[in-house]
Formats: C-alpha cells, sequence, structure tokens
C-alpha cells in the first residue's frame, strides 16, 4: 500500500521532511517531569478500535491541544531564561511523544501488527515550536489495508490536537524501495526511534535500510557530500547573506545534521562527540561544534516563537524582534541586531571551518591515503591535499605559518589544506603573536605574500582559517559584522575580501567588460601591494565610533610603519584609506562638468599616482558593496572624473584652463566629430548656435555632437528625443529631450520614465535660445518590462510629450517588503550653488519607486524649475541633489524655500 499522508497546512514538505540526525542522547521521559508527566491529556476513554466517529475523540483533541499548548508556554519561558536549547527541543519532543502514544492508543487495536516510528529530526529528539512531527507506521500492505479506518482516525486525531504530523505508512520492503529510490528517504529513516514498537519491528526496520541493502557507506557519503555542495551553492556559497538561512545556508544547523548522517551511516554513532574516540575529531574541535550548534538552535527556535511560522531564514521582518527577544541591546557602537548577526556569522563560519575538515577526513576513510609528495623540507602533498610533514607544525611560529601559505600559492594543483594540518593550525592560532609581538623577520614574511603570487587568494584563505584575524587583530573585531542596511549586502570582513578580489581582477585583465579602464590603470601602479593594503584597512574601523576613515587610516599607518615601509609608501597607503569614500562622493553628489569641481578634487589628489590608486580602489569599493551596486553609469561617472582630473594634473594645478578657451576647445572638437560625419564646419556652427553655450562646457565633445546630429532640422516648436545604450549589457541609457519649454515638462518625463521601469541616475537640465530645453538623462533599467531598445523607448517619451502634461503622473507602486523595514524621516536642507546663481535642494528620504517623479510634481505644484539633479541611492537610502530657481531663474527666497519644505515633508509623508 505504501501510503504516504500530510497535513493541509498548506505547507508542501520532503516525503520525509526535517531529516536530520541525533545530535546526543536523549533522555527518557522520567527525566523530563516538566514537559512529559505534567502532559495531563485524559483518562484514556475510548478504547482502541473504536469507531472513527467516536464521540469523545473531540474532546480528548481539544484537551490534548491545550495540555500540549501550556507544555509550550512553559517551554518559552525557559528559553527565555537561557536554558540549554538541545534539552528545550527535547523536551518539546517528548511532549509530542506523548501525544502520539495516547492517541495511537486510543485507535490502533494492540493485536494490530503496526509499528509507530519517530523519524526525521523527530528522529532524532529534536522538535522545534514550528518543525513537521515526522512519523513512520511500519505494517505489512495487509495491516495497512485492514486497520486503514483506524490509521485514517489517528492521524486525524492528532491533527485536531495541534500536531503538525507528516507521516507515511510503509512496510519494510516498500522502505527499503523508498530509500534506494531517494537518499533523502534514507536520511529520515536512518535517525528512526520507536514509540509503540516491539524489538523486531526495530529489527524489522533496521533491516530494510541496512548498508546491505541500500546506499553503502561510500555510495551514501558521496550523495551527501554532492547534495550540500549543491545546497551551498543555492545560497552563492556564502553564509553572509543580509537574511541568511539558519537550517539550510552554508554553516547552517543543516551542515552539522549532514556530519552527523554520515558519521551514523559510516561508523554507526549518533553523536559527533562519538568521533572523538573515533580519532576523526579533536576534543577542541566537538566542542566547538557543540558550542555552535547551541548557538545556531536557540536562534532557530527564537525564530521559530517570533514568527508563529515555519520559517527558517532570518528576514528583516523578524531580525529586530528576535534580537530583542534574545536579550541583545543597542549601544554606542552597534545595534542590536548587528550584534545577534555577527554572531550568527561567526558561527557560520566555525561551523563551515570544522566541517571542511571533517569532509576531508571522511573521504580519506573510504579512499585511504596515499604515499605523500615532498614539496620541499616543510611540505607534502597528501591526496593532492597540502599538508606539513612534521607533526608537531607549526611549534608556535607564525614565520613557519607564512612558509605554508607561501607554498599554497605556489602549488596552484592543491585541493586545500590537509585536515590534519588545518587542524594543527586551528588549534596554534591562539599561540601565535599579532604583527605588533611579531619579529621583523615575521612582519617581513607578511610583506612578501602580499607580493607574491595570488596574493588576494593568499588574504582570503588566511581571513577564512583565522589567520588573518590572529595577525591583524582589528580585523577579527570586524569579522562577521553587519550593518543592518539594504546598502551593505556582505559582512565587513566578507566585504573586504571582495574589494581585495576585484583588485586581482584587475591585475589580471578579467574585469575589462565591466570596468572600463581599470585594466590601463593598473599597469602603472608603482607597488600594488600598497592598494591591496588600502583595501584590507579600508573598512576596518567600522563600528567603533567616529569617523571609520580616520580611524582606519590610523591603523593602517601604525601597520605600514610596523611592517618596515617607508615613509611615502606609509602615507600613500593611510592617505587612500582616509580619502577611500572622496572620489565616489564627487562623482555621484557634485556636477563634474564644472570646472572647479574638478580644481578641488585635484588639489585633493595632488599628484597622477594617487589619482590612479584612488580610482581602482573606489571602484573595487563600490563594485564589492553590492553585485548590483556597479553599473555602466558608475563606470562612466568615475572615468570622466578620472580624466578630468588627470587633465588638471597635467596642466598643472596653478595654471586652471579660462572659460573662454575651454569653449573654444570644446567646439572645435565637436566640430570635428561633425564634420566626419559628414556636417560641414559651416553647418555646425550653425547648430552651435541654437545650443546653450554651458553644455559645450558640461558635456563631453561625442555627447555634443549627438545633441547636434539630433537637432538636425527640427522645426520650431518641434519636440524630439533620442535614446541610446550606454552598455548593452546592463540596458543603461542616455535619453535626450530637446522641445520648447513649458510649465510640467521636467516633471512629466520623470513620471513617464518611472511608468516606463526605468530609474534616474542623473538629469541635465539646460535653457537654449528660444526658450528651447535641453534635457539629459541616463537611466537604468529598474523593472523587467523596461525596454532594452532605444528607439522604442524614445518612441514612447515622445508620444507621452505630444500632448497634455497635466494628465501625465507617477504611477502608484507598492514598496517593497525589504524597504518597509528601513523607513525613516526625509531631510531636506537647501544652499546656494557656488556661483550663487541657484538653489541647491538636499533630499535625503527613504527609497521608494516614483520618488523623484513625485518630487518632480510637488516642484511642479510649487512652479519651480529643476536645471540640474543628481541622483544616488544607497540601500534603503535615497540621497537627490536638485539645482533649482524659481520662475525668474532666480533662487529661492527663504519664505519659498520653507514653503517648498513643507511640501516635500507633506508629500513625502503619505508615502513613508
Amino acid at each position: 500500500m505504501g501510503t504516504h499522508r500530510r497535513g493541509d497546512r498548506g505547507r508542501r514538505r520532503n516525503p520525509d521532511p526535517g531529516a536530520g540526525r541525533r545530535q546526543r542522547p536523549v533522555t527518557e521521559p522520567a527525566a523530563a517531569p516538566e514537559a512529559a508527566t505534567r502532559l495531563r491529556i485524559g483518562s484514556g476513554a475510548g478504547s482502541a478500535g473504536n469507531d472513527a466517529g467516536s464521540d469523545d475523540d473531540g474532546a480528548w483533541a481539544a484537551q490534548a491541544r491545550a495540555s500540549f499548548g501550556q507544555v509550550e508556554a512553559r517551554l518559552a519561558r525557559r528559553f527565555e531564561q537561557n536554558d540549554a536549547t538541545d534539552r528545550i527541543v527535547a523536551l518539546r519532543a517528548r511532549a509530542a511523544d506523548h501525544v502520539l502514544k495516547e492517541a495511537w492508543a486510543r485507535c490502533i487495536p494492540a493485536d494490530a501488527p503496526l509499528a509507530l516510528f519517530a523519524v526525521g529530526g523527530y528522529g532524532r529528539g529534536e522538535l522545534f515550536p514550528q518543525s513537521d512531527v515526522d512519523v513512520l507506521v511500519l505494517g505489512e500492505p495487509e495491516a495497512q489495508q485492514t486497520q486503514h479506518e483506524a490509521l485514517a482516525r489517528f492521524f486525524a486525531l492528532l491533527w485536531n490536537a495541534g500536531l503538525a504530523i507528516s507521516h507515511a505508512v510503509r512496510s519494510p520492503a516498500e522502505c527499503t524501495q523508498a530509500a534506494a529510490d531517494d537518499q533523502t528517504v534514507l536520511t529520515a529513516l536512518i535517525e528512526f526511534r520507536p514509540l509503540c514498537a516491539d524489538a523486531s519491528a526495530e529489527a524489522a526496520l533496521a533491516g530494510a535500510i541496512g548498508t546491505q541493502r541500500v546506499w553503502s557507506p561510500r555510495e551514501f557519503f558521496a550523495a551527501k557530500r554532492e547534495e550540500l555542495r549543491a545546497r551551498h551553492a543555492r545560497f552563492g556559497d556564502t553564509s553572509d547573506n543580509l537574511e541568511p538561512n539558519i537550517k539550510e545556508g552554508p554553516g547552517g544547523l543543516r551542515d552539522l545534521h549532514t556530519l552527523g548522517w554520515m558519521a551514523l551511516r559510516t561508523f554507526g554513532v549518533r553523536d559527533l562527540e562519538q568521533l572523538v574516540g573515533l580519532g576523526h575529531l579533536g576534543h577542541d574541535e566537538a566542542k566547538a561544534l557543540i558550542r555552535e550548534r547551541n548557538a545556531l538552535g536557540r536562534l532557530r527556535y527564537g525564530l521559530h516563537l517570533v514568527a508563529g511560522r515555519p520559517e527558517e531564514r532570518l528576514r528583516f521582518d523578524y531580525q529586530k524582534t528576535l534580537a530583542a527577544r534574545l536579550g541583545f541591546a543597542d549601544d554606542a557602537e552597534s545595534l542590536a541586531v548587528e550584534k545577534m548577526m555577527q554572531g550568527f556569522y561567526r558561527s557560520a563560519a566555525i561551523v563551515r571551518r570544522i566541517s571542511d575538515r571533517l569532509l576531508q577526513r571522511f573521504e580519506e576513510q573510504f579512499d585511504g591515503e596515499t604515499a605523500p609528495v615532498p614539496l620541499d623540507a616543510t611540505f607534502a602533498l597528501r591526496n593532492g591535499y597540502l599538508a606539513a610533514r612534521d607533526p608537531a607544525w607549526p611549534r608556535d611560529d607564525v614565520g613557519e605559518v607564512f612558509a605554508l601559505f607561501a607554498m599554497w600559492a605556489a602549488q596552484p594543483q592543491a585541493r586545500g589544506l590537509h585536515s590534519r594540518t588545518a587542524r594543527a593550525l586551528a588549534e596554534a592560532l591562539p599561540k601565535l603573536p599579532d604583527y605588533f609581538a611579531a619579529t621583523a623577520e615575521q612582519r617581513a614574511a607578511f610583506i612578501e605574500l602580499l607580493r607574491g603570487p595570488r596574493a588576494v587568494d593568499t588574504l582570503t584563505r588566511m581571513a577564512r582559517l583565522g589567520v588573518l584575524g590572529q595577525w591583524i587583530p582589528a580585523f577579527a573585531r570586524v569579522s562577521g559584522r553587519m550593518q543592518f542596511d539594504l546598502f551593505h549586502v556582505y559582512t565587513v570582513d566578507q566585504h573586504t575580501l571582495m574589494v581585495l578580489r576585484n583588485l586581482a581582477a584587475f591585475a589580471s585583465g578579467r574585469a575589462d567588460e565591466r570596468f572600463s579602464i581599470a585594466h590601463e590603470v593598473w599597469p602603472r601602479l608603482r607597488k600594488p601591494e600598497l592598494l591591496l593594503l588600502a583595501g584590507l584597512f579600508h573598512d576596518i574601523a567600522k563600528g567603533r565610533g567616529g569617523d571609520h576613515s580616520e580611524l582606519g587610516a590610523v591603523d593602517a599607518r601604525e601597520f605600514c610603519i610596523a611592517h618596515g615601509l617607508s615613509e611615502a609608501d606609509t602615507e600613500l597607503v593611510a592617505w587612500l584609506v582616509e580619502q577611500h569614500l572622496r572620489m565616489s562622493t564627487t562623482a555621484q553628489k557634485q556636477d563634474i562638468a564644472d570646472a572647479e569641481v574638478i580644481h578641488r578634487f585635484a588639489m585633493l589628489i595632488g599628484e597622477r599616482e594617487r589619482l590612479d590608486y584612488l580610482y581602482l580602489l573606489t571602484c573595487a569599493d563600490i563594485a564589492g558593496t553590492s553585485p548590483k551596486l556597479w553599473n555602466a553609469w558608475k563606470d562612466r561617472l568615475l572615468a570622466d572624473l578620472y580624466f578630468a582630473t588627470r587633465r588638471v594634473l597635467r596642466e598643472g594645478l596653478e595654471q586652471p584652463v579660462e572659460l573662454a578657451a575651454r569653449l573654444a576647445e570644446a567646439r572645435a572638437s565637436v566640430r570635428r566629430l561633425l564634420t566626419m560625419s559628414g556636417v560641414s564646419a559651416t553647418a555646425a556652427d550653425v547648430l552651435f548656435a541654437a545650443m546653450p553655450r554651458e553644455s559645450f562646457l558640461r558635456f563631453r565633445p561625442e555627447q555634443l555632437a549627438w545633441q547636434a546630429q539630433a537637432i538636425r532640422g527640427v522645426a520650431p516648436g518641434e519636440t524630439r528625443v533620442r535614446a541610446r545604450l550606454i552598455a548593452d549589457d546592463a540596458g543603461a541609457m542616455e535619453i535626450f529631450v530637446h522641445s520648447p519649454d513649458r510649465d510640467g515638462l521636467f516633471a512629466a518625463i520623470l513620471a513617464t520614465l518611472d511608468r516606463m521601469g526605468f530609474a534616474i541616475h542623473q538629469a541635465r537640465v539646460l535653457m537654449g535660445p528660444n526658450n528651447a530645453v535641453f534635457d539629459i538623462f541616463e537611466v537604468l533599467p529598474a523593472d523587467s518590462y523596461a525596454s532594452r531598445d532605444p528607439e522604442e523607448v524614445a518612441q514612447g517619451l515622445q508620444q507621452a510629450l505630444s500632448g497634455p502634461l497635466d494628465g501625465v503622473r507617477p504611477a502608484r507602486r507598492a514598496v517593497s517588503r525589504l524597504l518597509k523595514h528601513f523607513r525613516f524621516a526625509p531631510r531636506v536642507e537647501f544652499s546656494a550653488t557656488p556661483d550663487g546663481r541657484r538653489t541647491l535642494l538636499s533630499l535625503v528620504a527613504p527609497d521608494r519607486p516614483g520618488l523623484l517623479a513625485d518630487v518632480a510634481q510637488v516642484l511642479r505644484a510649487q512652479r519651480l524649475r529643476v536645471h540640474d539633479a543628481r541622483i544616488a541611492t544607497f540601500g534603503e537610502r535615497a540621497e537627490d541633489l536638485l539645482q533649482i530657481t524659481d520662475e525668474s531663474d532666480h533662487p529661492l527666497a527663504t519664505t519659498a524655500q520653507e514653503a517648498l519644505r513643507e511640501a516635500l515633508y507633506a508629500g513625502l509623508k503619505t508615502e513613508t
């Protein structure tokens, strides 16, 4: 018969959900009076074999539900009192045992040839608040058929009692077949625990899934290892996600379960701690796994309580509430939620580190060890893994450790670090000196690693194995440190490693497609290792309070001096750390077409070498903050700032180019481009006369040539829209609008682009002769339906602008789930532009769909003009800078500023 039934709570689970392993012996009911003996359901009225419609089944189920609820409430209080989570989940499982046994006695005749087993996570004696209660009814097909009604009553009774039952009804032969077909079924069954079963039933089930029948230990190990790798890949092979999965993610509880299943199938042990006696696990490793299992289990138990539903992801919806429930509190340096999450990330890192070693030892158990291949007097390859030859290695000598990483870098064919050497390294870590206490020779060895091959791979390995945090204590403090926002999608240490990987890509030339000029700049670096040091230290002071750039510069300077770097090299690294945000903020928040902006930035840079280093660090930093943050617009923006600054440095900081000379040079460059495309010099000058003079100071020659071509033959009063791709792969576009000026034009353009699914990153609004606007917008697709066809986009925008503008309004779209958790009060500030001709509006507000379009509607209602807009989004924060004037092109008076401030607050309040 082999039936498999489950409840209808809307959860679709694996046939044997919650499959896991028993982590430690579970006490019998007598040792758990708080849960088991206090669970009083009733007198047991209603003898086995009563009709399915027995009158008192409903009363029994109601009483069972109430009694089990009282146990859960007591366990929740014990959880709040920091009782051990492994004991709490065991007590909860025993309370469920009691309900199942009474229900079985009510429904199943005593002489029925059926047996009841707990399997999966419930089988190993763990039951979290929202976990399924996984059970197996074992019986031959004839018994299944005969007791069909009794079993239906049994499962209905449990469901009515409030237990989330996930069940299978199989014969031993059917168990064998199901396990053979699917190793996840076997995984659940190997942790079986008898509830209502005699010795013969236990023996039958054990025999049905024995290693001689299905899945030999070697086959099972290979299948579970591949399953683990595939599961890790689903999470990007990292636990450092903003909303990590406590159970399934890398370093989560499922990794510990997987090790346990392997140990159970291979060695017959039900606890990882028993591997110590077998020589596969060290006492320190076992202690670490127990500690982190309890830490992860506590997070999971608390998450189930907070969510009130089956949830394994630490979603933003629950993080703050869970942190408070676990007793974390905000302080001057960290939010409570950041402390909680740092604990999770560190636990996951330790689990992964030890898991890698144990998996390797299991592999050696099956494959045996081949003869070592000596590499030198200190190291050899064992089964392809790099190993120290001396059993007493590294003898508390960090120089030996650095020699290991140097050899690893020189052996790219090595599969990794041998488990025994990795364990020896972990045991030696607390005794190794940090760089303050190290010798000059040891410090020199570290610098050589930075100068050597695969330096970034080496730093990444050192970080993962804990060596980097031991050598640089400040790095250990940011290990696993998260920032509770949507901008930083990695922990500080993982972000740092991402930045270093980007730098390595620049060196190899692999980044050409994403970073247009990085491969040209990298070869000019005098000492690339200085850039790696700046990347290593740029965020190392996060979470200390104060400016992390300034504090990090102090750390970097101390480190460089201690390692014997020259004064010039030391100052360059410290300067890069202190200024690592300056190029990004200048490019995104200031008008880099303004000669004064470029001159000020060039004065800060001072020399070409610093510009090269800072440009590469800025690109790597932005791209290493979030996979979605780097785009064609930022690439072009930073490249423009780089070239403009390089030109000023080349011509001399004390010799700024005169305005007239800049205009003449720009026109000459555009004239050459137009002539090459068939436009005569005379015709080009006619086009120039129709264009704003300011445009020749703000746009590149090729942009101006494109605009000039766009307005050729335009009739008076005609609106003309053109669009072109900036980068084919990202769908970034530049859109040019030439039109007679009229009330609401800017707002209508933004509203239309918003409806078309585009996010505006920059807008330039210039006024030419005859009251004609020359608007340039740089946009990126923000929605899947946004067109990648420039002609289609241009036609759609032109059509929207061809009629009355009053009806063109932004689309109303719901704020995303993630953004809802990061709401804050908007901030509006006013200042004068450097030339005093306009008012600079600074708006910082929670990001949401159509924000800029709504702001434009407010400006329209206030009858104000927008001349320039720079749009920056940092996760949940939108930081927009707009240059505005009144209708007469004058800066806003104080009264007008206050009126606009109130209107913006009123308009944004309704959306937040």
